[in-house]
């Protein structure tokens, strides 16, 4: 990424008796990103620490401060464990430890789990999306002392249910859920709290964008007009890319009122994992989504709230498949970098790379990896040893690595 000041420099002359010399300078910078190009740059695999790796299939990492110590906490969904569980951060010094560990559920074929506060008691739950035979959303919480496990009737054996997001979408009675499932009746839609939380058969489900199978449910303010609108890749069916669905506002939601759909990127492709965040430095959140086979579409926003659109390919001969990407200033230069991870990375082939920006000339594809691991997932960034830069938080489900993170190795 390359920045570069341009002056402008205006001298209009005025007609008549007197002649008035006008300079108006008008300097502004303008922002450019590194070109498409890759290249493949030096380096050596970073060192992994697992932080638990006793189930089998682990699916997804998100984070949330579950203790309230100020510090990030995970949960994760083991598809095949069938089990939903908790990692509470040790903070720097044990970081590289096993992480203490509380199973909030007991579910099958868990595909997504997140934190959130649905009662407002000020302690957070986990609310986990499933697929397969069980297509049912749960409810995890505490009940006197012991974790309940409770499934919301309206979402009960109804779709496969693969990204959860909570956010009040109706300005009454707490946090509403996201939700986005895939296949049979696929679709983007939200549920709506009721009056009580745990009137689990109060909760209804409106629906707003038929889907095929979305891979990434995010909310975020793309009108700037204060409210989260719905940002979401679809990597299947009629209508495959990157969209976002323009949240109406709290009183037309309370109308079940529709949401209007703009289309960001990746239109026609197999989009997988998308992530938002100021890719070239201009101020603006952009767009970067992994591709099938092995591709970044990366999204500039446009000052008019256009969209510009850059393939960026990966050298894919020792790579696995696209799965998802990450944006972060992975070693301190001030330029966001981009994290990629990979599915069906089978031998020799790595499923997690790193791609470097500079300020001039191509992406460097750095390994991070290495051969271990076949199918790896979403990415989270965070300083877990306290040494300043981002390490990374992944996991993977088919050679049972479980859940763990890179320590980065630094400059």
């Amino acid at each position: 990424m390359k920045n570069c000041a341009i002056c402008w420099l205006f001298s209009p002359f005025s007609s008549g008796m007197r002649s008035i010399l006008i300079l108006v300078s008008l300097c502004y910078t303008v922002t450019l990103m590194a070109d498409d190009t890759v290249i493949l740059a030096p380096g050596t695999p970073w060192a992994r620490h697992t932080i638990d790796k006793t189930s089998r299939g682990a699916d997804g990492v998100k984070l949330g401060d579950w203790n309230k110590d100020g510090l990030p906490d995970i949960v994760t969904g083991w598809e095949e464990g069938g089990v939903v569980r908790v990692y509470v951060n040790p903070g720097p010094a044990k970081a590289r430890e096993a992480w203490q560990q509380v199973t909030v559920g007991e579910v099958k074929n868990v595909e997504e789990a997140i934190f959130t506060d649905l009662d407002g008691d000020g302690k957070l739950e986990v609310v986990s999306g499933t697929e397969g035979k069980t297509c049912t959303l749960y409810w995890h919480r505490q009940v006197e002392g012991a974790w309940s496990t409770q499934a919301v009737p309206v979402a009960t054996n109804t779709q496969m249910w693969m990204q959860v997001a909570a956010l009040d979408l109706d300005g009454q009675h707490g946090p509403d859920l996201l939700v986005a499932s895939k296949n049979k009746g696929a679709a983007v839609s939200w549920l709506q709290a009721p009056q009580k939380a745990d009137d689990l058969k109060a909760w209804s489900l409106h629906k707003l964008r038929d889907a095929g199978w979305v891979m990434s449910l995010t909310p975020q303010d793309m009108d700037g007009d204060g409210d989260a609108d719905a940002v979401f890749s679809d990597r299947k069916g009629e209508r495959t890319g990157v969209f976002w669905l323009e949240n109406p506002g709290a009183a037309a939601n309370r109308e079940h009122a529709a949401w209007k759909e703009h289309a960001i990127g990746g239109l026609g492709k197999q989009v997988m994992f998308a992530d938002l965040g100021d890719v070239n430095g201009d101020g603006r959140v952009d767009v970067a989504v992994a591709v099938k086979p092995v591709e970044i579409v990366i999204c500039l926003r446009k000052a008019d709230g256009g969209w510009e659109e850059h393939g960026v390919k990966l050298e894919g001969a020792n790579l696995g498949d696209a799965k998802a990407v990450k944006i972060a200033d992975v070693n301190g230069d001030k330029l966001p970098d981009l994290l990629f991870t990979c599915e069906n990375a089978k031998g020799q082939l790595e499923g997690i790379v790193w791609l470097e920006q500079q300020r001039d000339g191509p992406w460097k594809q750095h390994t991070l990896g290495g051969p271990e691991g076949l199918k790896y997932d979403l990415m989270q960034t965070l300083d877990l040893d306290g040494d300043g830069d981002l390490d990374v938080i992944t996991c993977e489900e088919r050679d049972q690595m479980g859940v763990f993170w890179y320590e980065n190795p630094g400059r």
